[in-house]
């Protein structure tokens, strides 16, 4: 077991009361809450976003481009304080909660295979975007999470992501919840 504890949520992603390793949790596919920032930034008249390349050795998804920082919300813990540690922990930057925006809330539910093992996902996840044009250089990286970041332009991910690249474990809807935060961070 990890013991990883994690609170099973409603629809909404309002906890039950009740909690769950994080292994059976994937197992049997009950729902629970995860938090997802992008750092976007605006260079040269276009919107980039910075993708992390998960450690080789993740339980799901190993070696695929994915979103700037993102984790599952330990029980007991809310939203945006677990966007913020995942931020400090896998990229080593600090934010406060009046940086990050909420751009969107996605459910949904997910079965893939990893590592030989059935992999249930069944998540509500709310969507931040902290705007910060940040130097890949000055992040210190969580090795047993992140291989390496990289700035993309937004249009291109939405290319790789619609041609479904092998590569980015990024789900269109997710695109979509960006390019809305872009035009409203941007284009005002």
């Amino acid at each position: 077991m990890s013991h990883e504890l994690l609170d099973l949520v409603d629809e909404n992603g309002n906890p039950t009361g009740q909690r769950e390793d994080r292994e059976i949790i994937h197992a049997t596919g009950l729902r629970h809450r995860t938090a997802h920032l992008w750092l976007m930034r605006k260079r040269r008249g276009q919107v980039e976003i910075l993708l992390q390349k998960r450690s080789a050795d993740k339980d799901s998804y190993p070696g695929c481009y994915d979103i700037s920082s993102a984790g599952h919300i330990p029980a007991g813990m809310d939203f945006i304080p677990s966007a913020l540690r995942e931020l400090r922990e896998e990229l080593g930057l600090t934010a406060t909660e009046e940086e990050i925006v909420l751009c969107g809330q996605r459910r949904f539910f997910h079965r893939q295979v990893f590592h030989g093992k059935p992999f249930l996902d069944h998540q509500v996840s709310n969507v931040y975007v902290l705007v910060r044009d940040v130097d890949p250089a000055e992040m210190t990286l969580q090795t047993s999470e992140v291989q390496c970041v990289l700035w993309m332009p937004l249009r291109e991910v939405r290319r790789r992501v619609a041609s479904e690249d092998p590569d980015f474990c990024i789900v269109p809807e997710e695109v979509e919840i960006l390019e809305r935060a872009a035009a409203r961070l941007f284009d005002k």
